[in-house]
């Protein structure tokens, strides 16, 4: 196998995962609702119930080469919002 290869399979896993993950805010919304409100105290369900829809997108993205790319960029840029509101939340 191919490096390329590898990193191929490597990206789409992850993917899985993190979809996974993302629907996972939708199966069993309590389990996430106490890490969420150091970055979102106010409508704290709804914030879990959007992260993981982003969260489903970005693996779904990450699953087909095509999308990679722009997957990848969308997962630095939900990283800064995360970042960016969970040093809000703690001001």
């Amino acid at each position: 196998m191919s490096e390329e290869s590898k990193t191929r399979s490597l990206a789409g896993y992850a993917g899985v995962v993190l979809a996974a993950a993302g629907v996972s805010h939708f199966v069993k919304p309590g389990i996430y609702e106490p890490a969420t409100t150091a970055a979102f105290p106010d409508n704290t369900r709804r914030h879990v119930y959007t992260n993981g829809g982003i969260e489903t997108l970005l693996g779904l993205s990450l699953i087909a080469p095509r999308t990679r790319r722009i997957g990848l960029a969308g997962i630095v840029a939900y990283l800064a919002y995360l970042g960016g509101n969970l040093l809000r939340g703690k001001s």
